[in-house]
């Protein structure tokens, strides 16, 4: 027992007494009001506002025109989509250079009057889609003074001469430009003897005006010009009455103005002598074809036709080059200011790509987009102007259309 005592005193804790911890190893008692220690979150990093670009889509509704061929429906939203189209790309860039861009669309009916619900418009940057003589109207409203125009719709020689306008920039190619580029294919081709047909119609008058004017600029021959003014339905007559009405004097090429479509598809093959058709059916002159896949074309004919549903048509295309100019310029300048925009656009530092195979840009001198023009049959692209061969001293794109000497726009 005396042995097992000894052994507790000088190894093990003795059973009767308790030893003392140390003053850290001591539980901390816990209360009610302790609370754990905690670090504040930190404050959410502050974001830069984008910067608002607003853009207005103005457009009235056209009523559908006699149908002469169910091939071809009546496409009532021309331009709307393809500025849709726009203001996604511009969108996608505007994430990396701290921009937005917003469309308003004001779809204006067929009958009522524009001009009322123009002065509503709180953009400075309107896309006008109305008829030739709306434009002017519009652009001289006392609240258009402050706006940038364009015009997305119209072809008019007039609008880019003498009834031109400062606030007014121009999309699609005039008729001049057309026709110009008709004749420098002809030219290469040497078929410059050409037989003039034109329609009843205003529009054709003003056709042919710039078919003339460019076959004297090119040295064509007219060799005859004739009207068509026939009151009969063309698709039950054609085959009889057109060899008839075509016996004229020895021609290279045959140039139809119909711009309304009343005629012009039942001449081709049924002329009296064996001759290839031009001028607004057969070859014709366009700003965009569906049959065009150059120059990275394709992937915007897939987009457009995979968001719409259709093809895409000149007043798309038209719609589409506008709003993206406008991004264009708003990015080199980080402005959405319309003074600080304009300048830019009309300046030598500005170029768009509109999967043409040359930068676009905008003259000084009429608001005109210079741009190439497609010369295209119904399913096949045959040409692109300014053909080879035709020099300028600035810019080939300038011998299409009314250049700075030629042009009437005050």
């Amino acid at each position: 027992m005396k042995k097992l005592q000894r052994l507790a005193a000088g190894l093990l804790i003795p059973f009767c007494c308790s030893v003392p911890l140390p003053a850290a190893a001591k539980a901390k008692p816990t209360t009610a009001a302790a609370k754990p220690q905690t670090k504040p979150a930190p404050a959410p990093a502050q974001q830069t506002p984008k910067q608002i670009v607003k853009i207005a889509y103005f457009a009235q509704e056209q009523v559908a025109p006699p149908a002469l061929s169910n091939l071809d429906p009546f496409i009532p939203n021309k331009g709307e989509l393809g500025a849709e189209l726009a203001i996604s790309d511009n969108n996608t860039t505007g994430q990396f250079t701290g921009q937005q861009y917003e469309l308003k669309k004001i779809l204006v009916p067929a009958d009522a009057d524009p001009q009322s619900l123009f002065d509503g418009i709180d953009a400075d940057l309107v896309l006008l889609n109305v008829a030739a003589d709306q434009l002017n109207k519009l652009a001289d409203r006392p609240i258009a003074k402050t706006k940038l125009l364009f015009d997305v719709a119209n072809s008019s020689d007039e609008l880019r001469n003498a009834d031109c306008r400062h606030n007014v920039l121009h999309i699609l190619p005039n008729r001049a430009m057309r026709a110009d580029a008709l004749a420098q294919y002809m030219l290469k081709k040497r078929w410059q003897n050409w037989f003039l047909v034109v329609g009843p119609a205003p529009e054709d008058k003003l056709y042919a005006a710039a078919i003339k004017r460019a076959a004297k600029r090119f040295g064509m021959k007219l060799v005859a010009e004739k009207e068509w003014n026939q009151d009969y339905d063309a698709r039950r007559t054609a085959q009889a009455d057109v060899p008839t009405f075509t016996q004229v004097d020895d021609y290279d090429v045959l140039v139809i103005a119909d711009e309304q479509g009343l005629f012009g598809e039942y001449l081709d093959y049924r002329t009296w002598k064996p001759r290839p058709v031009i001028g607004t059916q057969g070859l014709t002159a366009t700003a965009w074809h569906r049959s065009h896949e150059q120059w990275g074309a394709v992937q915007l004919q897939n987009r457009f036709k995979i968001a719409s549903g259709r093809w895409m048509e000149e007043q798309d295309y038209a719609a589409y080059l506008a709003v993206r100019a406008i991004g264009e310029a708003s990015i080199r300048t980080k402005s959405n200011q319309m003074p600080a925009l304009k300048d830019y656009l009309l300046s030598d530092a500005f170029a768009l790509q509109g999967y043409k195979g040359m930068p676009l840009s905008f003259r000084k001198w009429d608001g005109q987009l210079r741009q190439p023009i497609l010369l295209a049959a119904p399913r096949s692209l045959v040409a692109v102007a300014p053909i080879e061969g035709f020099l300028h001293p600035k810019t080939e794109l300038d011998t299409l259309g009314f250049d700075q000497p030629e042009t009437g726009c005050k």
